[in-house]
């Protein structure tokens, strides 16, 4: 299990990416299409064609880690894509990599404070 501070992203690709792609590919697949940093320490999450393979990637400190989760049975069902990527939370990354079928889950409101105003 990873623990990771707030201010790390995790971003999922919308794309299928070949299993056969390298750290090096992923990387240059993250500048080109998401337009980010691969060194400043977000997940970046790719499917697989037949989405029953997950990978993710992220640098720590010194190097890359590139972890890889397949699916015995069944397929990963993310919940949705925006045009070339979404940024997803580390709770929805955990039950995607689970197992759990996102595409059909839904998030309740988020609570926030009512401000009183002063009279």
């Amino acid at each position: 299990m990873l623990s990771l501070p707030s201010s790390t992203l995790v971003f999922l690709a919308r794309d299928r990416v070949d299993g056969r792609k390298g750290l090096d590919s992923l990387v240059a697949l993250i500048r080109l299409q998401f337009g980010r940093d691969p060194l400043h320490g977000h997940l970046f999450v790719f499917l697989s064609r037949r989405a029953d393979r997950a990978r993710v990637l992220f640098w720590d400190r010194n190097g890359y880690v590139l972890t890889l989760k397949r699916l015995e049975r069944g397929t990963f069902k993310p919940s949705r894509f925006d045009a070339t990527h979404t940024e997803i939370g580390y709770d929805e990354l955990l039950a995607l990599l689970g197992g759990l079928d996102m595409s059909v889950a839904r998030r309740r409101p988020a609570w926030s404070p009512r401000l009183i105003s002063p009279r």
